[in-house]
């Protein structure tokens, strides 16, 4: 089975334990996390093999990271090591009304200072068949929106589906280039695009039609008018009753129907950070797996469910134990 190659940066998260607040912290836990590579990890523990294409620091803290990932197994051969710091991230696990915090710390980053020509892309996908990445890795760098726009170029040559998840994070954008400026290119070269309605306004300047009785459906019509590449949008709606309690439905827009799934109820929630990334990963399982875009989207929904239950970036879930709530065994009775 051939590959899904990620690209983007890993970052070590450093988290208070016991929902502490950060003021009160004598000691943090260390993960590992990225919103491309916890794609890739998710894949590997669904049984799918996958890559990942980042650069890190030759220190031991990098050397860490990408041993991380590569003890999900996931292959690592092309990452680079160069550069001085690893991006940090600190996560203050909110609950009940409290909502999560998250701090950043990743400016002058080793991935932020990588150079194109330092990715064989040809020979980086030679061996794979699906590209994803995210809107984070083009707003770090001009040099990382660069390498981006190298490796979809490549993935087009050479026929593999390339994925995104547009995720508009505005505040990252501090390079001297704009989102609007630089995402359209990129996102034309995409077969299936992660996009909620906000995104599609801020990026695109697309907006749902007043009064459309289903404004993902009339924003995805217009998304994939004006990129035409494109032939999946996908999404998942919350409705957020805590930060201990999330409830969430999965969306999809193919070929001209709409699909969706039921409401998951997720309560408590364990750890959030990573939930869309499980999304994208189920659906890339389901689509490579299942016959129909519904089961397709309902076993995404389902795994990204499952990531709130479990600590850390990556979900640790196998595809049988996501099937398991497909079926809708979703009581969390004790399995002997």
């Amino acid at each position: 089975m051939k590959q899904v190659v990620t690209f983007g940066e890993i970052m070590m998260r450093l988290s208070p334990p016991l929902h502490y607040r950060i003021p009160q912290a004598s000691s943090l836990e260390i993960t590992y996390g990225g919103g491309d590579a916890n794609v890739g990890a998710a894949l590997v523990h669904l049984g799918m093999p996958a890559a990942h294409v980042g650069c890190f620091p030759d220190n031991a803290v990098g050397h860490a990271a990408a041993q991380a990932f590569q003890s999900h197994g996931v292959d690592m051969s092309h990452c680079v090591f160069r550069g001085e710091r690893l991006g940090l991230y600190f996560l203050e696990v909110g609950a009940s009304l409290r909502a999560s915090r998250i701090v950043y710390d990743r400016y002058n980053s080793a991935f932020a200072n990588l150079q194109p020509e330092w990715f064989n892309w040809d020979e980086i996908l030679k061996n794979a068949q699906w590209l994803h990445w995210t809107g984070i890795t083009p707003a770090i760098s001009a040099s990382a929106a660069q390498a981006t726009r190298e490796a979809i170029q490549a993935a087009r040559r050479l026929g593999i589906m390339v994925s995104a998840d547009v995720n508009y994070r505005r505040n990252l954008w501090q390079y001297g280039q704009k989102a609007q400026d630089v995402m359209p290119e990129l996102v034309a070269g995409c077969d299936m695009v992660v996009c909620t309605e906000g995104d599609a306004a801020d990026l695109f300047g697309i907006k749902a039609d007043e009064g459309a009785e289903n404004s993902f459906v009339s924003m995805s019509e217009k998304l994939i008018a004006q990129f035409p590449q494109i032939k999946q949008v996908i999404a998942t709606r919350r409705k957020t009753q805590s930060a201990s309690h999330e409830r969430i439905k999965g969306m999809a827009y193919v070929e001209g129907a709409y699909h969706q799934t039921q409401y998951f109820d997720i309560n408590p929630v364990v750890d959030r950070i990573g939930g869309g990334d499980s999304f994208i990963s189920g659906y890339i399982y389901g689509q490579l797996h299942y016959p129909t875009v519904e089961e397709a989207l309902t076993f995404a929904t389902a795994a990204s469910a499952l990531k709130h239950t479990i600590h850390g970036d990556v979900n640790l879930v196998t595809a049988a134990e996501v099937e398991h709530i497909m079926a809708g065994n979703t009581t969390g009775r004790l399995l002997r």
